[in-house]
């Protein structure tokens, strides 16, 4: 099997994910998809773990796609009906480049991997290793984008229920816009329209991420959609229901006036879309050399350990890990400071060698404090899948864990 194959090929859940592999029935069954790839769980975290031969094997087999790109995860375990991970996984729109890819891969792994995400599978019970999944498709630049629901999702009512707004459909998802609404039966017939307020297109920006684009004053409630778009849209609704069964969730986009199915789920909420990060600056194993968890051991068993970290960086001002969250990751600073605060109150800066977040990931329990980001930060982060067995293998570290949970109680008596 083949860790990275056109969407048409991609037919198994357990190595691409759902959203893949709807995609790739969408195509099967004739359905306007934008071109792409499906990349599988594994190939996205040899990447994420900086495996540069991989690295090379993803830039070659997606080479064909035109840029931009839109990267999306596609976890196996993302958006089914009992639970969906929107809001936790990312959506990447407008990946400049092919070079680009590999951060924006990077991101959407740890996005799976992150506090929040971890915290919501311990509360729908699939506490877990994310297997992280990913779709990179052609960015369309779409004039009209939004959501369509084949049934009412707010009363249960056997209708169509379609949003839209101007430019990129994240400006609905994302609810950016009150978008225009519209109620449409099976048959067709328009039931209601309800124009909405739409003072933003989310378009792409030239360099990469997307930029929010003013309307002018008199689109800003004019109807984003016409009769004959509102009919091929019903028409893909009933097409979606007979591939995919009932009750679904679509996001589609018009461009160039052909109208484009960009996915279908079980009803969910959205993604969130950020911008790519850059590459990583160097390899981990001489930051960790100097944490002094890993001090007393040998040279090779920090390189070994080395090779489990994958990087992170955080913008001056982000939230790295909260006071209260479940946590998913133990991070050492490669540069960049952050600041420890509990209950509100600022305690300490850390900054290059110092690590954090060992604490959450060895009881499973809440973040003990605040994290955030004083400066640009570079991180290089072990997730909880890892961590465990990593000490649980090494008595010296495991030791180690044990000095350092000591020194703060000990400083948090004194206080």
């Amino acid at each position: 099997m083949k860790e990275v194959v056109p969407l048409a090929k991609a037919r198994d859940e357990a190595i691409f994910g759902a959203k893949a592999v709807g995609l790739g029935d969408a195509i099967r069954q004739g359905l306007p998809v934008p071109p792409g790839f499906a990349l599988s769980g594994a190939i996205v975290e040899a990447v994420a773990a900086r495996q540069e031969r991989v690295t090379g094997k993803v830039a070659k087999s997606i080479g064909s796609l035109e840029v931009p790109l839109a990267v999306r995860s596609s976890c196996v375990d993302e958006d089914g009906a009992s639970a969906s991970f929107a809001g936790q996984h990312l959506t990447l729109l407008n990946v400049a480049t092919l070079d680009d890819v590999t951060p924006a891969l990077r991101e959407i792994w740890w996005s799976a991997n992150s506090d929040s995400a971890i915290t919501y599978r311990q509360r729908v019970g699939l506490f877990s290793r994310p297997n992280v999944g990913v779709v990179v498709q052609t960015l369309l630049d779409p004039d009209v984008a939004g959501v369509l629901f084949t049934r009412n999702p707010v009363n249960g009512a056997d209708e169509r229920v379609i949003e839209a707004s101007w430019g990129l459909g994240e400006a609905v998802v994302a609810g950016r816009v009150i978008p225009d609404n519209y109620r449409v039966d099976r048959s067709g017939s328009v039931l209601e329209r309800t124009p909405g307020v739409k003072k933003i297109a989310i378009r792409s920006a030239p360099e990469g991420g997307t930029i929010d684009q003013e309307v002018s004053s008199e689109l800003v409630e004019r109807s984003c959609l016409d009769d004959d778009m509102l009919r091929r849209l019903n028409e893909l609704a009933g097409r979606c229901e007979q591939i995919y069964g009932n009750d679904r969730d679509v996001e589609w986009a018009f461009a160039d006036g052909k109208l484009f199915l960009l996915q279908c789920r079980a009803m969910t909420r959205s993604v969130r879309s950020i911008s790519a990060t850059p590459p990583p600056v160097a390899p981990p194993a001489e930051t960790l050399a100097r944490v002094g968890l890993f001090a007393d051991l040998h040279r090779r068993e920090v390189e070994q350990i080395s090779r489990m970290f994958k990087e992170r960086r955080f913008a001056a001002g982000e939230t790295i890990a909260k006071e209260g969250a479940g946590g998913a990751s133990f991070f050492v600073i490669e540069s960049g400071e952050a600041s420890v605060s509990i209950g509100g109150r600022v305690r300490a800066t850390l900054g290059p060698g110092d690590h954090f977040g060992e604490i959450a990931l060895i009881d499973e329990g809440a973040r003990s404090a605040t994290i955030t980001a004083a400066s640009d930060l570079v991180c290089y982060g072990l997730t909880l899948w890892d961590f465990r067995p990593l000490v649980q293998r090494n008595a010296m570290i495991g030791w180690k864990l044990l000095q350092t949970l000591a020194k703060r109680l000990r400083a948090a008596q004194s206080d």
